[in-house]
């Protein structure tokens, strides 16, 4: 062969090619086929475009591998071959395995190219093998023959033989196959067998189906179980609307739950997106349907809209509208509780402040504060002179003499017994302060800052208020009803500052009298401390009893 004529043969090839390439470009190509076949059986294929239609051998082309070189023969006494658009394997082997494809050219000069891919298995028991599981829960089961088979047996007049678990079952030979009343020893692998007759020689052809027996189905009235009437949000936040169905007992595929808005039915484009899923409770069985709607931002519109939960089940549907409220800003709150809490503390310090004032105020209107004992005296005033200079002693002078009768007495109409002032001359002394103490309700001491100091306290006797000088008598007495027989309250006034030493020179029973209640300091030098309603009054007052003692006849005294 000289070079001329190589070149033009390879010119050729090339030419054929690239427009073999061209023509099968503009064919229409259809979605590929895929089978699992069992080995030994027969196969009959014809695609779905050309099921029921009669098609001549010289408008189609087979071919395995999408190989034109291994091109499928017309021959009826071949394994592997076709009539038109059908595909007959008469006997699958192994070596059957494949992609096949068909290329159509119709008178007009237009295509389509078919494909068909084919696996053949050994084992009857692969799963591979079976065309989708039958799980429902009707009570009657229907388990259908495959179409390739039921096709096959329809086109060729073959017949149908069920097997289940690959046990022939003896029922009427039908295309499909029902099972009554079903129950867990129904459930299996049904095989649809068609026993069909081509070329004076017999084929078989099969198809599995897996059934499944759920319990069986109850179906109720939907019930929205979780869709409220309000709920609240805030505006520029997310929100996520629960919408949760009710509808019965194994009924996963009728129950339903949806959101719309407004009536219409939304897109994830307009800043919504919905999911759903359906839950079978473990136990009772009760299917729940639940459609969660994701609001990613709450606007001004939201809260004029309504959103619809919408529940459906197998024969009814209900509805619930939702609307979003504002949820109340915290802030006038928190300005509220900070302003109760304030008005709390102010009211509380005015009433600590004025404890005393509403005390005395309301005092009368009690009947527990009035004293009804035959006691004649309010108040026994003790007091000592000794070891104090001639300030503090004229300071005491004026207090005992002046302040305290005109104002516990004149004003405020209380009855006391003051030494040197209420002495009955000639009476026996300890007997005197003996029964005086046990006719007064308190014992009203006088602290000055020369008390106890540098001395022990001696018994004096007081024939004036200006010179009076009160013994040791005088105080064990008084502490002994006030600390021993708890008989007596005791008032403590101080007057002038206290000593460095503070109380530590008093005797222990008054020191543990002045821990208990600190004195009532008498603020002489202060405007209006002599005002019978001055602080150091009131507080006096307070002390004292809430009733005075009835005046008494001078006779009934003595």
């Amino acid at each position: 062969m000289d070079t001329s004529r190589l070149l033009f043969l390879v010119f050729m090839v090339i030419t054929t090619a690239e427009c073999s390439e061209t023509d099968e470009q503009q064919c229409e190509n259809y979605d590929q086929q895929k089978y699992n076949l069992l080995e030994g059986e027969a196969f009959y294929f014809v695609p779905y475009n050309l099921l029921y239609k009669n098609l001549i051998d010289k408008e189609f082309t087979w071919y395995k591998n999408n190989s034109q070189i291994e091109k499928i023969s017309t021959d009826d006494s071949e394994m592997v071959h076709y009539h038109g658009g059908a595909l007959f394997f008469l006997k699958l082997l192994p070596e059957n395995s494949g992609l096949y494809t068909a290329r159509h050219t119709k008178p007009s000069g237009e295509c389509d190219i078919y494909s068909v891919k084919v696996e053949v298995l050994k084992t009857k028991n692969d799963s591979a093998l079976l065309y989708g599981e039958i799980n429902n829960s009707d009570q009657n089961k229907k388990v259908t023959c495959p179409d390739p088979v039921s096709y096959t047996c329809e086109t060729m007049k073959g017949e149908f033989t069920w097997y289940k678990d690959f046990v022939i079952c003896e029922i009427d030979n039908e295309d499909d196959l029902w099972v009554y009343n079903a129950t867990k020893d129904n459930e299996g692998i049904y095989t649809c067998m068609c026993t069909w007759t081509y070329n004076h020689k017999v084929y078989n052809s099969s198809g599995s189906r897996r059934l499944i027996v759920k319990d069986q189905a109850i179906h109720r009235k939907p019930v929205i179980l979780s869709a409220t009437g309000e709920q609240f949000a805030d505006e520029g936040f997310g929100i996520k609307l629960n919408c949760s169905v009710f509808c019965g007992t194994n009924v996963e595929g009728d129950c339903h739950a949806s959101w719309n808005v407004n009536g219409i039915t939304f897109s994830q484009t307009d800043g919504y997106n919905e999911t759903t899923k359906v839950d079978i409770e473990e136990r009772s069985k009760n299917t729940i349907s639940t459609a969660i709607l994701n609001i990613e931002k709450v606007s001004a519109k939201d809260f004029q809209a309504k959103f619809i939960c919408i529940g459906m089940g197998s024969y009814q549907t209900v509805s619930v509208i939702v609307t979003l409220k504002r949820r109340e800003s915290i802030i006038p709150l928190v300005i509220g509780g900070v302003c109760v809490l304030f008005f709390c503390v102010f009211a509380a310090g005015l009433v600590k402040f004025f404890a005393i004032d509403l005390a005395l105020f309301f005092r009368p209107y009690f009947p527990l504060s009035h004293n009804k004992d035959a006691r004649v005296y309010d108040a026994y005033v003790v007091y000592q002179m000794q070891n104090m200079d001639k300030v503090t002693e004229d300071s005491l002078c004026r207090f005992v003499t002046i302040n305290l009768p005109s104002v516990l007495e004149e004003k405020c109409g209380y009855r006391l017994f003051i030494h040197g002032r209420d002495d009955i001359p000639g009476e026996d002394r300890l007997e005197l302060v003996e029964d005086r103490m046990k006719q007064s309700r308190r014992l009203m001491v006088i602290l000055t800052p020369g008390l106890g100091s540098g001395s022990v306290i001696t018994d004096q006797h007081l024939s004036s208020p200006e010179n009076s000088e009160i013994g040791g008598f005088d105080w064990q007495v008084g502490l002994h009803y006030a600390l021993v027989q708890r008989e007596m309250t005791v008032i403590l006034i101080q007057l002038g500052n206290t000593e460095p030493q503070g109380y530590t020179h008093l005797p222990p029973g008054l020191q543990h009298l002045i821990r208990k209640s600190a004195p009532i300091r008498w603020p002489e030098d202060s405007r209006g401390a002599a005002a019978w309603n001055s602080r150091f009054w009131k507080r006096v007052r307070y002390l004292m009893p809430a009733t005075p003692a009835k005046k008494c006849e001078q006779s009934a005294i003595i």
